[in-house]
């Protein structure tokens, strides 16, 4: 979980620990959970621990600006895929600081920062109004109640990209007052997609395609990551279906690596103007 992410959306990732507690439906199967237990790290809930990591772990950025700038090529850097940078806890302010120092020193990355509480950042960044250029401040919003809450403590924000996670979607999303408000910051980059894993939950494919559309209409780059675990069954073999019905659509579970990432014939990865 560092250099060459297999995430299609970034390059590579980085934790300044790991650990977090579930706030939302969208953590309810949460993978970087999964993964710690799987790896024998005892870090999730409000009581647990964080897990924080040595000098070594803190250069490997370094490393990768330092290759950045010697290509003239950019990398986007994912931070954090194992927690939440913005969770309220004591001991995590001085590993936040050390990580907004990295941020300056490494110009050549763009930092997608992706959080489920955008009401603590206001709270826990040094910069107000004048964000470094190499941060991309994002949010999950995985259904029209998050959307609700955690949008307008978003795009308060003057960071140079502020994007959407929908990933878990698990319901339909009208963003339409948030885009249209001139009182908040632009939406520059939506990341859909379906909720992989044996207790994933399917999504209704017209959920996905509204976002793409109102993507479309309003000049902002999308992003569909994956189906998941669920997949329409008119892109499976009659020996792959295994049938539920989502609003009017047949959907089977396939796995992820089935189900694949192509919605309506094409894959979507576009990527913000700034890019």
């Amino acid at each position: 979980m560092a250099k060459d992410s297999k995430i299609e959306w970034t390059h590579h990732t980085f934790n300044p620990w790991w650990g977090c507690a579930k706030v939302s439906a969208a953590c309810d199967n949460c993978y970087a959970e999964t993964w710690a237990k799987r790896v024998g790290s005892n870090v999730w809930g409000r009581q647990a621990k964080r897990r924080f990591f040595g000098d070594s772990h803190w250069k490997e950025p370094i490393a990768w600006n330092i290759e950045a700038a010697s290509t003239g090529i950019r990398r986007r850097v994912f931070c954090a895929s194992m927690a939440d940078v913005f969770e309220k806890r004591s001991e995590l302010h001085q590993w936040r600081e050390r990580l907004w120092d990295l941020i300056s020193l490494t110009p050549m990355l763009d930092w997608l920062i992706l959080t489920k509480r955008p009401q603590n950042i206001s709270g826990m960044v040094p910069w107000g109004d004048n964000w470094p250029q190499n941060i991309w401040l994002g949010s999950t919003v995985e259904n029209q109640r998050m959307a609700q809450i955690r949008l307008p403590q978003l795009l308060k924000h003057r960071a140079v990209v502020r994007f959407l996670s929908c990933e878990p979607l698990l319901s339909n999303i009208d963003l339409s007052q948030w885009i249209s408000d001139p009182g908040l910051q632009p939406i520059d980059w939506i990341i859909a997609g379906g909720e992989s894993g044996p207790y994933s939950r399917p999504m209704n494919p017209n959920w996905a395609r509204a976002l793409r559309d109102s993507c479309r209409a309003n000049n902002i780059a999308f992003h569909f990551k994956q189906w998941g675990h669920w997949v329409p069954t008119e892109l499976l073999t009659d020996q792959q279906k295994k049938v539920v019905t989502v609003g009017d659509i047949e959907m089977a579970a396939a796995g992820k690596k089935i189900a694949g990432r192509f919605l309506d014939g094409r894959t979507w990865d576009e990527l913000p103007k700034t890019a």
